[in-house]
């Protein structure tokens, strides 16, 4: 179908899993204006989640302001939320920061635990016009139930949520289009379970697809990551028959150029309002606290012992990739915790048997376990590093084989029983089998949000005596 035989057409422009990437922010809202720009143009504006990432100290500084303002000078028409918004920020933080947003937020999949309808900055479906289209938008967000529900929210299964509403919409609509913040597998698997659906704009997964997926009469689209592509589909009617119908579907290199001068200031403004924010003094210290990611270290003790007292475990397991430097020593500011732990990962409790234990205490040990890169579920950093501990006592020789180093491990005096089940502080990342993989085995799971590392690090440097702690050494080589 070229576009000589259709008439009437709209762009559909889209973003998803920016990430907080305000490099790329007004680069993207000067390519929305030209698009507007054209003759006879007809412009809807998408954003499918992640929009926000309070690892930026833009974000984090002014609680997700900054993303808003972009947002709303860009001019986008709708957006959904991904797990980022949903699980780093509580709902009341989001009320607030939506508070100011000028285009809806539309997911259909997360409800209010007490009133089991959407919060009230949240609509589950809309229907608008969109040149000479009614079009039907539906947005979902990844499904983190036992997360969500911590924060007072219920997150639906999509399938569900998604189904009920295209069959609520498709007789009133030309276009029925799926905003997921879902990922590519679940969007093959609503476009081959569920009817109706024209058009699956997705995220969550980062992938880029730079040419359209087509599954069965539904078609699939996604632009990558970190705002290094914008998304564009033309969509025309056939002249034939006057149904909707994808002239295009392409992801643009958004390269340096020409920017939004309005977003830029805007900007500009949100990162020196969330630099002031972020100079507040928080604690301070007498001693510097280096961080090593291969062997033991200070300030990775700190927050092994800050995650064990937060959570009231036996033991605590951590690796040191989550800080990304040495804590100087003096008066330590918001912005240098956040600068050190950026990552929006979360502690929890576990019952973890002793043979996973020691296991890998083994892998901690690895050089290509404490230098491997890793990416993904909150995780920051640029290596995962090696293990830090609070607890235990562990007495190994690097020099014996790989999974004979460790000579004997302790908790609290007495050797670690195999068989045993302790209580162990640990991360939620690692529930999730990445890293340390069998740190994912443990029982009783108990996650504990909204606080980050980094509220937990502030909290131990607060406390009488900790800093000392934490240069006690837990790994003594024989």
């Amino acid at each position: 179908m070229t576009q000589e035989t259709c008439q009437d057409t709209l762009t559909i422009v889209y973003t998803n899993d920016l990430h907080s990437h305000f490099s790329a922010m007004g680069r993207i809202a000067a390519m929305v204006e030209e698009y507007r720009a054209q003759p006879d143009s007809s412009v809807l504006l998408l954003d499918i989640g992640d929009h926000m990432d309070r690892a930026a100290p833009e974000t984090e500084g002014t609680i997700g302001q900054a993303n808003v303002d972009v947002i709303n000078i860009t001019g986008y028409d709708a957006i959904t939320i991904g797990n980022n918004e949903g699980l780093t920020f509580t709902p009341d933080m989001l009320r607030d920061v939506y508070a100011g947003l000028l285009c809806p937020v539309v997911c259909g999949n997360i409800r209010e635990k007490d009133s089991g309808e959407p919060p009230d900055w949240m609509k589950s479906d809309i229907v608008l016009k969109g040149g000479p289209f009614t079009i039907g938008l539906i947005g979902a967000t990844a499904s983190y139930p036992d997360f969500y529900r911590l924060l007072g929210l219920e997150a639906l299964d999509p399938r569900i949520t998604i189904a009920d509403s295209v069959k609520q919409l498709r007789k009133q609509v030309d276009l029925i289009v799926v905003m997921s913040h879902l990922g590519l597998p679940l969007d093959r698997e609503l476009a081959e379970s569920i009817p109706g659906i024209d058009l699956i704009i997705g995220g969550h997964t980062h992938h880029l697809l730079e040419e359209p997926l087509t599954v069965g009469n539904t078609m699939i689209t996604a632009a990558g990551k970190f705002g290094r592509h914008l998304g564009k589909i033309t969509i025309g009617r056939d002249m034939h028959n006057g149904k909707p119908t994808v002239l295009e579907a392409i992801c643009l290199p958004v390269e340096k150029g020409l920017e939004n001068v309005s977003v830029m200031n805007a900007i500009t403004i949100h990162r020196e309002a969330g630099r002031q924010r972020l100079q507040r003094t928080v604690a301070v210290t007498e001693r510097e606290l280096p961080i090593h990611y291969e062997s033991e270290s200070p300030f990775g003790n700190l927050l092994a012992q800050a995650v064990r007292r937060f959570t009231e475990s036996e033991l605590s397991i951590v690796n040191s990739g989550q800080l990304l430097g040495s804590l100087p020593a003096g008066e330590i500011s918001a912005g240098m915790l956040h600068e050190r732990c950026p990552s929006p990962i979360n502690p929890c409790r576990m019952g973890l048997r002793g043979e996973d234990i020691l296991y890998s205490l083994e892998q901690s040990l690895l050089p290509e376990m404490f230098s491997k890169e890793i990416f993904g579920y909150g995780f920051r950093g640029k290596v995962l590093g090696g293990l830090c501990v609070d607890g235990m006592e562990i007495m190994y020789d690097v020099k014996k084989p790989p999974f004979q180093r460790i000579l004997q491990a302790s908790v609290q005096g007495v050797p670690i029983d195999m068989n045993k089940t302790y209580t162990v502080g640990t991360l939620d990342m690692f529930t999730f089998g990445i890293g340390y993989e069998r740190l994912k085995l443990g029982s009783d799971l108990k996650y504990m949000l909204p606080d980050f590392l980094r509220d937990l690090l502030r909290i131990e440097l607060q406390t009488a005596g900790a800093v000392e702690q934490c240069f006690k050494s837990r790994w003594l080589e024989q």
